[in-house]
């Protein structure tokens, strides 16, 4: 027989007569070219009793003829147009077969039919005395000719078509016949989509897959997210049907096999089920913790698997102490996964044949140890099967689960609202509200669904309504909407007979009620809709969703519509813009123009295609989007530092985005981070930037809004043209917590404050309220703390009210910081900045030598790029790009000669 093994890492070796191999078959043809076929599952012997069906078989494959439809099939089948299927002992579905010999020319079949065909039968008769519960056949049938009827032909399909009966004959006398029916029992070596059998199953099963999965080509992504592997199309397809014996108590004395069309039955292989039930028919899925007989910190050391089922997912549990957690500081933060310490449990959700057996394998030792699966009942540990000396145990979690309509309110309006939330189980396991993900994808370009896993904790967003399944029992709860509600956890007691479920949220600050705008400058990839559910669910008025180039790929520009997508209150809002993006000059953000502007990419990878000219600077970009009535923000400021510094002296940006973001493992709780130290420099250097927040949002590992900005807006409509004019104005303050408010002598941020030579005495008046605890409070005077105030524990209220002497002019803001955190993968950690206000002295020109230095030093290398690396355009666009860089520099040198600095 040639049958290859191809022996996996994965796979269960023999284990003293008992489990059989796992392997990749591959059913050679006379050519030597196969079709690989799944049979990776633990066999259980006691389970099943395979017929050796040698002395029946009627046909070869090369009697029963080439079919133009086998060529499908691959293989050698592609060439011949014979059909092939597996031969030898096999194990399918968790099911033994004894099947016949490989080759074209062997008799492996049993071929059923009423025409006059040498290799043709109308009866047979097979010998069993035994009992059984279920008749297991491995078959399949003709392609129905009337799928594919002539253009002048009225036919249906043969839906039903009795093909052949089974008869049992049972010791007693008793005779009992069950049909075997098209498409029931069984159906053709391959079908079309929609075909499937009613009562029947493809010889290969289902499979789980993870999302770390490697993918053959990029175009199966898609699949890959599914988290399964349907078989159900796989070629070539025979199939199991499970025929149940009506009379499972009495012995089978024979079973009789008769012909009842001309279109002919084929049968492969045929085993009898020891067994009650169905052994096709599995449950729903179950979690179970299997306790291990040596430690858990050697994950590959364990392997798990079901004969009759499929372990859906597997996993240690990381720590999660309900009292603790409902007590922490830090809801709705996120926080990584811990390990347990000396953990000897694995958790698996399995669905399965009541009949299943559950194999874990120690790979160290070479020991298995067999579970029957029907025995294992909540509260109590499993013994494995004739052993009760090793400390190996199974036990069901969460058998009982009720299916919940649930509702979020917020306790102030009395209506429902749209929140992000997450329940988990007694040990921590995240259970998704219908319609999310258990395993959410949290991979660059891949945030489909309105999902989002912060750290390593997972949540959904819901519009205010949701439906859940939970376990009976307690349930803990976590829900957040942003900075100015109370983060919500608690325990939830889960009753049998529940059907709904009712939430409450409570509002803690309503800036929106006293002027203030909330913004994200900076998400991509979400569909608008998406984009706006999530807006509400964290309390984030205005999202700006900015479509982008990425060599060859376009995201969202399909979205761009020039006009924004309003909920129903018109409290939430997206707007689509751009990113317009250079790898060295730097990138713009483009808000809310009436028209796109493209190119929104230049000069080659990895934000353009290569061979991209660098079509013009960041300056022109900016000029185009204001023309449009949009709004200029240098994104994740300074970064890419190249034209930016131009761009200032010229005055082409109208905000800069801040983010709490240090160097990889920077400490939480101060601000020495070069994106605010170059934002000083230029404010230091007399140029006015406001400060806004974005999360440059790229996947579902970010939340949007985590960093956001507020604009007031006063009593004006929220519109995207007020809140932009709010911006330019510059009161704004960045935050990714606090909500912090300041002013200097009753004057806000973006306000001057006028005096004469000398400077004077301002008195600040800063204050901030947090959802979680935050541990100091600045005031800075041109990059320098002049006023602090502590809280070592932790506080979620603090104010600060100090006089400061400000001897000239300069700029004043407030800050304050938390030591919790990072808070994202991407480290942002808990922080809120206000904007300038601006102190103003006749004929003190605000100016750093030191500062400009830096920008022409940046200008300079610009200018390098634009002459010796960039991919030139036409003359026209080179010369305005050189333009840009030469006006700024003359207007730094100009500065610097109006302060007597050499340069």
């Amino acid at each position: 027989m040639a049958l290859r093994q191809d022996w996996t890492r994965r796979a269960f070796l023999q284990n003293v007569g008992v489990v059989a191999p796992t392997v990749k078959l591959m059913l050679t043809g006379d050519t030597g070219e196969g079709v690989e076929v799944e049979g990776a599952r633990p066999i259980d012997s006691i389970k099943f009793a395979p017929i050796d069906l040698s002395s029946h078989f009627t046909a070869s494959p090369s009697d029963f003829g080439t079919r133009e439809k086998a060529k499908v099939l691959g293989g050698a089948s592609r060439q011949d147009a014979l059909i092939r299927t597996p031969s030898g002992t096999q194990d399918f579905r968790g099911m033994s077969f004894l099947l016949g010999p490989q080759g074209s020319q062997s008799k492996s079949w049993i071929v059923l039919g009423r025409h006059l065909e040498r290799w043709v039968a109308n009866t047979v008769v097979i010998v069993v005395t035994q009992k059984a519960g279920c008749l297991c056949l491995k078959q399949f049938c003709e392609w129905d000719a009337n799928e594919t009827p002539a253009a002048d032909q009225e036919v249906s399909e043969q839906v039903g078509q009795r093909l052949a009966d089974v008869v049992f004959v049972f010791e007693d006398g008793q005779e009992e016949a069950l049909p075997i029916r098209r498409p029931f029992e069984v159906n053709a070596p391959w079908v079309e989509w929609g075909h499937l059998s009613f009562a029947a199953l493809a010889q290969t099963a289902d499979s789980a897959r993870q999302l770390t999965d490697p993918l053959r080509h990029a175009t199966g992504w898609g699949d890959l997210q599914m988290g399964i592997m349907d078989n159900s199309y796989s070629t070539p397809l025979v199939w199991i049907s499970a025929l149940a014996n009506p009379y499972p108590e009495k012995t089978i004395k024979s079973l009789r096999f008769e012909a009842a069309s001309n279109d002919p039955l084929i049968i492969c292989g045929l085993t009898l089920f020891l067994g009650r039930g169905n052994p096709l028919r599995y449950e729903r899925l179950t979690t179970y913790r299997i306790t291990l007989p040596g430690p858990a910190s050697e994950e590959e050391r364990w392997e798990l698997a079901a004969d009759l089922g499929v372990v859906a997912r597997k996993w240690f549990p990381t720590r999660f102490e309900p009292e603790s957690w409902l007590k922490a500081p830090d809801p709705g933060l996120g926080s990584r996964a811990q390990q347990i310490p000396g953990n000897r449990y694995l958790y698996a959700e399995i669905t399965a044949s009541s009949a299943a057996t559950l194999w874990l394998r120690d790979t160290k030792s070479g020991v298995s140890y067999a579970f029957d699966l029907d025995a294992a009942k909540p509260g109590s540990e499993l013994a494995p099967r004739g052993s009760t000396a090793t400390s190996a145990r199974v036990e069901v979690l969460e058998r009982e689960k009720v299916w919940l309509h649930g509702q979020v309110i917020d306790q102030a309006t009395g209506r429902p609202t749209p929140v992000r939330l997450a329940f988990r189980s007694t040990d921590g396991r995240y259970v998704p509200p219908y319609g999310h993900r258990a395993e959410i994808n949290d991979g660059w370009f891949q945030d489909y669904g309105a999902d989002v896993k912060v750290m390593d904790s997972s949540f959904a967003y819901v519009d205010g309504s949701f439906q859940v399944e939970l376990p009976v029992g307690d349930v803990y709860l976590e829900m957040t909407k942003g900075f100015e509600y109370g983060p919500v956890r608690r325990r939830l007691e889960i009753r049998p007979e529940q059907r709904e479920l009712k939430l409450e949220i409570e509002r803690i600050a309503n800036l929106r009620s006293q002027g203030w705008v909330s913004a994200d400058t900076h998400v991509h990839f979400l569909s608008p809709t998406t984009a706006l559910l999530e807006a509400g669910a964290e309390g984030l008025n205005l999202v700006n969703l900015l479509a982008a180039q990425w060599g060859d790929l376009f995201t969202n520009v399909g979205d761009i519509t020039n006009e924004p997508l309003l909920s129903c209150d018109r409290e939430n809002m997206v707007w689509v813009g751009s990113e317009n993006r250079q790898h060295i000059l730097g990138h713009i953000g483009l808000l809310g123009p009436r028209s796109p502007i493209f190119p929104m990419s230049a000069a080659g990878p990895d934000e353009s295609y290569l061979g991209d000219p660098l079509w013009n600077s960041m300056a022109h970009w900016s000029d185009a989007c204001r023309t449009a009535g949009g709004l200029s923000i240098a994104v994740h400021f300074p970064y890419p530092t190249g034209e930016i510094a131009a761009d200032v002296a010229l005055g082409k940006i109208d905000a800069v985005e801040l983010w709490p973001q240090g160097p990889s493992g920077a400490q939480p709780g101060h601000f020495n981070f070069l994106r605010f130290l170059d934002w000083y420099r230029y404010l230091n250097c007399g140029y006015r930037l406001p400060a806004v927040g974005g999360t440059d949002k790229m996947g579902a590992y970010m939340p949007v809004g985590t960093n956001r900005a507020y604009a007031y807006i006063g009593q004006q409509e929220f519109t995207f043209t007020n809140w932009a004019k709010a911006v330019r104005s510059g009161n704004t303050f960045v935050t990714s917590g606090p909500l912090l408010l300041f002013q200097a002598d009753g004057h806000a941020p973006g306000q001057e404050i006028n005096w004469g030579a000398g400077g004077g005495t301002i008195e600040v008046h800063a204050s901030a309220k947090s959802f979680v605890p935050f541990h100091r409070l600045e005031i800075v005077l041109k990059g320098r703390v002049v006023a602090s105030r502590d809280a070592a524990s932790g506080t979620r209220e603090m104010t600060l009210t100090e006089k400061i002497h400000v001897p000239g002019p300069g700029w004043l803001t407030a800050r304050c910081s938390s030591q919790l955190g990072p808070v994202t993968s991407w480290e942002f950690m808990v922080q809120a900045h206000t904007s300038p206000v601006y102190l103003i002295v006749p004929r003190q020109e605000l100016f750093s030598p030191a500062a400009a230095a830096y920008m022409l030093a940046l200008i300079d290398g610009s200018q390098v790029f634009v002459e010796n690396l960039a991919i030139r355009p036409d003359p026209e666009r080179l010369a305005a790009t050189r333009k840009v860089l030469d006006d700024a520099r003359a207007v730094l040198h100009r500065r610097l000669h109006e302060h007597n600095v050499p340069h």
